[in-house]
């Protein structure tokens, strides 16, 4: 399996008396998921940021894959507040076999016409999960993609997120070591 991202000697920090990360390498195959985990300002939201390429590292390099895409923390402040989610979705995905998927992450179609706020929590983070699964990423980032959820809505989130490992790579952010023991190939501390 090829490399969809490969991180080498990387380091970062906001000032380079104080480094979040030094000397950190990773390297993400297709199929993989990988988790790194940490208390809050441990830097792994930061992290996601040099691999997207909007923060620059002080060192090292990160090599990626042009198809990427991200399911935030928090579905509400991923969606515009005045536009319908389909018309969001539209915007950065064609909608190339939407039944499909709609049926995968169980979300009736008809919510797509809503705005953000008319659903519900779980819903919105579905409608995130299909905005990203449509985009077709060879990587794709989870920044506590379930943490604002219920347990069995977790459980289904996560179950929906690994069925797409055949054509996918995923690198998981999170504080929970229980999630990432049970999801990922290999859990990375920071």
């Amino acid at each position: 399996m090829s490399s969809v991202l490969h991180i080498d000697n990387l380091s970062f920090g906001y000032s380079k008396e104080k480094l979040l990360f030094s000397h950190f390498s990773l390297d993400v195959k297709q199929g993989e998921l990988k988790a790194i985990v940490g208390e809050s300002g441990a830097g792994k939201s930061t992290l996601f940021e040099v691999i997207l390429g909007n923060l620059q590292p002080l060192s090292g390099s990160v090599k990626r894959s042009d198809k990427v895409s991200q399911i935030f923390q928090d579905p509400y402040s991923s969606f515009h507040p005045s536009y319908t989610l389909l018309n969001q979705i539209s915007d950065v995905a064609p909608l190339t076999n939407l039944d499909a998927y709609l049926k995968e992450i169980n979300l009736e179609k008809e919510l797509l016409n809503k705005l953000p706020h008319e659903l519900s929590g779980g819903q919105l983070q579905r409608a995130s999960i299909l905005r990203a699964m449509l985009m077709q990423p060879e990587l794709l980032l989870l920044d506590e993609p379930t943490s604002a959820l219920d347990n069995v809505i977790q459980l289904e989130v996560m179950q929906m997120l690994l069925k797409r490992l055949d054509k996918t790579a995923m690198l998981l952010i999170t504080h929970d070591m229980d999630l990432a023991a049970w999801c990922a190939d290999e859990v990375i501390k920071i």
